[in-house]
């Protein structure tokens, strides 16, 4: 029997019609210096905006030089929590210890797009920064991978350093990679 591909695809507009009002609400939210001084409770959505001087970085245009997600406790597996946790600023925290870490990046020259997505509406997060990526293509999510690593841990040092750790040296945990 041979399967029908049209009967087996769904297809819904209204998905895309939030995710580009999402996507309008936060280009229309304040850009905020890192790191942030104030301490909230969400997860959500941001992007990273880099004014510096560095030669890799000179055709930004005013776009994102990084777009990610916080989502809540439990996310991955399905099993969220209804808690309010920092997520998203913990997140936007790690990137400034990052930044901060890397010899050629200075704090002072990024500053970021946030917002802040409810418990009950967090499915849509993964969908948003998706779109964010598609539509701006950031060079720290297409071009230099590895931005937004986090430490492997003991035990998985034997992996190569990320692009982005090879171009911005510093990070304590990368420099323990030998790959």
């Amino acid at each position: 029997m041979s399967i029908n591909l049209s009967q087996q695809t769904f297809r819904s507009h209204q998905l895309m019609q939030i995710a580009n009002e999402a996507t309008r609400f936060l280009e229309s939210t304040p850009k905020h210096t890192l790191p942030l001084g104030s301490t909230f409770n969400g997860a959500g959505v941001y992007a990273l905006y880099y004014s510096g001087g560095h030669q890799s970085y000179k055709s930004l245009g005013g776009n994102p030089i990084y777009v990610g997600k916080a989502v809540p406790t439990g996310a991955r597996t399905g099993a969220i929590t209804n808690r309010e946790e920092p997520k998203l600023k913990n997140r936007l925290a790690e990137h400034v210890r990052s930044i901060q870490q890397a010899s050629n990046l200075e704090i002072k020259d990024f500053k970021c797009h946030f917002m802040i997505i409810p418990i009950e509406m967090s499915a849509i997060i993964p969908v948003v920064e998706s779109t964010l990526i598609n539509r701006y293509q950031p060079i720290w999510n297409t071009k230099i991978d590895g931005f937004g690593n986090h430490d492997p841990g003991s035990g998985r040092y034997e992996q190569a350093r990320s692009e982005w750790d090879r171009l911005h040296p510093g990070r304590k945990w990368a420099d323990k990679l030998k790959g």
